[in-house]
């Protein structure tokens, strides 16, 4: 039931847009402070999330520590991913395992569901985002829940609500539309034959097959997915990868089932193009920019949703302007995220779970050479988007002086 007061406007200390896990693990650190904090939800809970559901150790982690053992109910089959493989046009491949071991397969539906009962935030589902005032002193929400206009009124909002990005619009109207968008799908089929070791998560630097070239195994079947500019036609993309899969790797699958199609807005972590939120709103999560590597989002969602739910608690104590609190919070994780697509730091450093540079020594020097030509030239497909100085000018200034600018960030 939800609460009323005066003129039908619910009074909270928080509202959080959004129940994924950003908005999970936000929610926890709000609540065990001791603050009220309401979260809310267009869909029906449990609701559908197209996603990989390989979470990285540093997610896994994450989980446990903060919501505790993860029951059998919230994991796919296979419920782990041992690690990645790497594919390259040469049909070169490259195997590495998760630093920390097996890493969950989420099922996002149930994962996303429990995360959130655990944190202890009252949950309104069915109740769709429609708009906010910034007052100076408070944040005035209005929503929509069964057809019916409710209100309410937050020291702070967080929108923790992934591409769909409603927050950012009503903060920045002209946003959604400055940004190049990804359209990320996916398709099951029944298997016939695969080769592909299915304790591993599989991605392909192929240009020729997209931006983002994915293959795992679920539950009995075979996801194969494929990510691209937004205006190219996703049933053309994803018969192409089935075609090469079958042509190059030998796997053999049924007819395409249950197609999962999301748009995705990845650019910003490439970049350092993050978008925190302004005055007494903050933006977490993948709405802020955060997108990992090999299409892992779960992880800085998890760590960038605690850190907005820390930067609120600091503001609740006196410990000054949220925003300017938020952005020195996050500095953090944007190094974390932003260096697994920086090239100086995949060359020199170690920004990943897997730890490609070993498994690379594993191969004989020509082939090694071949490898890191190959995922060089697969960097060129993002020249259209004139990203290339932009990601080369951010990795500079990442090794000389040990961060991100923040001037990038709004």
């Amino acid at each position: 039931m939800i609460k009323e007061l005066h003129n039908g406007t619910r009074n909270v200390d928080a509202l959080i847009v959004g129940t994924g896990l950003a908005a999970a693990a936000c929610a926890k650190r709000l609540v065990d402070a001791g603050y009220e904090t309401v979260a809310i939800e267009r869909r029906e809970l449990p609701r559908h999330k197209p996603c990989s559901g390989i979470l990285s150790p540093r997610g896994h982690r994450f989980l446990i520590e903060n919501f505790g053992p993860l029951p059998k109910e919230i994991l796919h089959t296979p419920s782990s991913a041992r690690g990645v493989t790497f594919h390259f046009p040469s049909m070169r491949s490259v195997s590495m395992d998760f630093d920390s071991g097996p890493t969950p397969h989420l099922h996002r539906r149930y994962a996303d569901h429990w995360a959130m009962l655990k944190s202890g935030a009252e949950i309104h589902d069915r109740t769709e985002f429609t708009g906010l005032a910034d007052m100076g002193t408070h944040v005035d929400v209005a929503a929509m829940r069964d057809g019916q206009p409710v209100s309410y009124r937050a020291a702070f909002v967080i929108g923790a609500d992934g591409p769909s990005l409603s927050v950012v619009k009503a903060l920045y109207p002209e946003y959604a539309r400055r940004i190049p968008w990804f359209v990320v799908g996916q398709k099951f089929h029944s298997i016939i034959e695969c080769p592909l070791d299915d304790r591993y998560f599989h991605f392909w630097f192929n240009a020729e097959l997209g931006h983002y070239t994915w293959s795992h195994a679920r539950d009995g079947r075979q996801i194969v997915g494929v990510g691209f500019l937004r205006g190219e036609n996703f049933d053309i993309r994803h018969r192409r990868v089935v075609e090469y899969l079958e042509r190059m790797h030998h796997v053999r699958l049924g007819p395409a089932e249950s197609p999962e199609i999301v748009k995705a807005n990845f650019g910003p972590s490439l970049i350092n193009r993050y978008i925190f939120g302004k005055g007494r709103v903050l933006i977490t999560g993948q709405a802020a920019g955060f997108f990992n590597m090999i299409a892992e989002g779960m992880s800085c969602a998890l760590h960038s949703g605690a850190i907005a739910g820390e930067a609120a608690v600091e503001a609740f104590r006196g410990s000054g302007d949220i925003r300017q609190v938020y952005r020195g919070m996050i500095a953090s994780e944007v190094r974390r995220c932003s260096d697994q697509w920086n090239p100086m730091e995949i060359a020199f450093g170690r920004p990943h779970e897997a730890d490609l540079r070993a498994a690379l020594k594993h191969l004989p020097p020509a082939e090694r050479f071949g490898v890191i030509r190959e995922m060089t030239s697969f960097i060129k497909l993002y020249a259209p988007l004139k990203w290339g100085r932009q990601i080369l000018w951010q990795s500079v200034c990442r090794r000389v002086t040990g961060r991100y600018p923040s001037s990038r960030w709004q």
